[in-house]
């Protein structure tokens, strides 16, 4: 690791380890994306395009990018998804492909239901049984 410089306090530097941490850890989870966000995400961390150079490209608001590059990173540092990954012995792996979709990628629970052909009824239940999982394992 590179020295700190002196001028720079030692907790301003414990601040920027905790940002490079955060920094590696999204880019290793980028792969757990699917399509805009997951370009964005790539634009973003790996290659370094600020939110109007990604709004050009992608042909949305500069605010609606940082929005969403926001959420996601909120999803990816320690949303739903992962709290179920971390306990994923607790599911089956259709859960986990469900807990997937509603979590990370927003799906409704119609949409899901319609993706892994289950009934409503069915995606509703394993829904719930995973925000109740979630809502337990946060402080």
């Amino acid at each position: 690791m590179q020295a700190i410089h002196e001028n720079i306090s030692a907790e301003n530097g414990h601040l920027k380890n905790d940002y490079r941490e955060r920094i590696e850890l999204l880019t290793e989870r980028i792969n757990l994306l699917s399509g805009t966000d997951r370009v964005l995400m790539t634009m973003y961390l790996v290659n370094g395009n600020t939110f109007y150079q990604m709004a050009k490209l992608s042909g949305i608001s500069q605010s609606t990018v940082a929005r969403r590059i926001h959420k996601v990173t909120r999803k990816l540092i320690n949303g739903g998804y992962i709290i179920c990954l971390r306990s994923r012995d607790e599911f089956e792996e259709s859960e986990l492909e469900i807990a997937r979709d509603y979590f990370l990628a927003g799906k409704s629970i119609k949409q899901i239901a319609s993706k892994h052909k289950i009934t409503y009824y069915k995606a509703h239940n394993i829904t719930k049984k995973l925000r109740d999982f979630v809502k337990s394992m946060q402080f």
